[in-house]
């Protein structure tokens, strides 16, 4: 039992020890080793990383990407509207034996000098700004890059700058509203006005293409008419240089035939040559005829 405990009190002396002489560094920080408040290392990579007891301390720092809130406050702008700013920045110790020898390696410190820079910089450039400008947001840049030049020197580092959301004060939000809503309006006439344009283009494109496919094909139907009545009075012609007698003969008939055929009525004295044939061949039967086919 008494050797018991004083293994056990040997193995406590040691692991005391242990913790003594040696820290650890995880993924997510960095160290800075201060030797009777001088600064004499910086580690930055993980592990176990070894120090003299009671002499030595260790100051451990964020190695990962940092955010602030930024006390949102009412910011006046170069066109006279008053805005509520609610923004954050993101950041991270850049040099961290300068964060520890201007901010003591404290976060709070750094947050609340950031705080007060950005803030400043929002008021700063926001004053020169209208309304508009602030919707666009291309003055968070400058703000960013004017804000890295003033914390520099504390071994930080800006990385961006954000806005939340903006809010007016409840007299002025109908007000830019209604503005809002009628530079849309403005934006949907013209739209519009274009779109009917277009459309007025194309239907006019259309009406002349019509004319155009329209007036071809009527040249193509009296050209095709053209070479139909060119090939039957040849043919007529030639039908009558064969037998002049029987192609007289036959255009009687057939104008016999569409004269007679739907109850027409001819007045036609007894001496006309139009009714030789009916005289020759009996005009009652030759109608009869004539309806038959």
């Amino acid at each position: 039992m008494r050797s018991l405990i004083v293994f056990l009190v040997i193995v406590g002396l040691a692991w005391i020890g242990f913790g003594l002489f040696t820290f650890t560094v995880d993924e997510t920080q960095k160290a800075v080793v201060l030797e009777l408040g001088k600064i004499v290392r910086v580690i930055t990579e993980p592990g176990l990383h070894w120090k003299t007891p009671f002499i030595q301390s260790v100051v451990y720092l964020e190695d990962r990407l940092l955010s602030v809130d930024i006390q949102p406050a009412p910011i006046i702008t170069v066109d006279k509207q008053r805005v509520t700013m609610d923004s954050y920045t993101l950041w991270r110790i850049q040099d961290a034996r300068r964060f520890v020898e201007t901010m003591q390696g404290l976060r709070s410190n750094a947050e609340q000098r950031l705080d007060d820079i950005v803030y400043s910089l929002l008021r700063d450039v926001l004053g020169q700004k209208s309304f508009d400008d602030i919707l666009k947001r291309e003055f968070l840049s400058e703000v960013k890059q004017r804000a890295q030049a003033q914390v520099r020197d504390f071994g930080m580092e800006v990385i961006d700058v954000r806005i939340k959301r903006a809010d007016l004060p409840t007299a002025n939000e109908q007000a830019v509203y209604q503005r809002m809503i009628k530079e849309r309006r403005q934006i949907a006439q013209r739209f519009r006005a274009e779109g009917e344009q277009e459309a007025q283009r194309i239907r006019a494109e259309a009406d002349r293409q019509v004319q155009i496919i329209v007036a071809e094909a009527r040249k193509i139907s009296e050209e095709l008419k053209g070479e139909g009545d060119a090939s039957a009075l040849q043919i007529y012609a030639e039908a009558h240089n064969r037998d002049p007698s029987f192609f007289l003969y036959w255009r009687t008939l057939e104008s016999y035939k569409k004269s007679l055929a739907q109850n027409s009525t001819l007045v036609l004295s007894t001496g006309s040559d139009y009714l030789k044939l009916l005289e020759l061949i009996g005009s009652k039967g030759l109608i009869e005829a004539l309806n038959r086919r």
